[in-house]
C-alpha cells in the first residue's frame, strides 16, 4: 500500500522581474541593513538582506517564486515570508510580475 501524500499548500507560479526604470541605486554600512533609492517613485527605501538578494537576482534575469526559492535555499517553512517579501518589493514598486 503506498503512504499518502500529504497536500502541499496551493501556491500561485508567478515569474518576477525588476520594474523597469529602476537602478537598484543602494548603500549598506553593515551589509545587513540597505537603504535603496526607487528611481520611479523617489522614495527611499530601508531593506534587508534577504530583499537584496531578491533584486539582485531578478536584477540578472526573471524568475519564478520556485526559482527564487531554490537560489536562496528557501525551505518549505520560509516559504511563507518569501512570499511576503515577494509582496512587499511589488508594493513597492521595485519587482512586478514578468507577463
Amino acid at each position: 500500500m503506498l503512504p499518502e501524500i500529504a497536500e502541499a499548500p496551493v501556491r500561485p507560479l508567478h515569474r518576477w522581474r525588476i520594474t523597469p526604470g529602476q537602478r537598484l541605486q543602494r548603500h549598506s554600512w553593515d551589509d545587513t541593513e540597505f537603504v535603496l533609492f526607487n528611481d520611479l517613485s523617489g522614495d527611499t527605501h530601508l531593506l534587508d538582506a534577504d530583499a537584496i538578494d531578491v533584486l539582485q537576482l531578478l536584477s540578472v534575469a526573471e524568475a519564478d517564486t520556485a526559482t527564487l526559492a531554490a537560489t536562496l535555499q528557501v525551505d518549505a517553512d520560509q516559504a511563507d515570508a518569501l512570499d511576503e517579501l515577494l509582496d512587499e518589493l511589488v508594493k513597492q514598486y521595485l519587482i512586478e510580475p514578468a507577463c
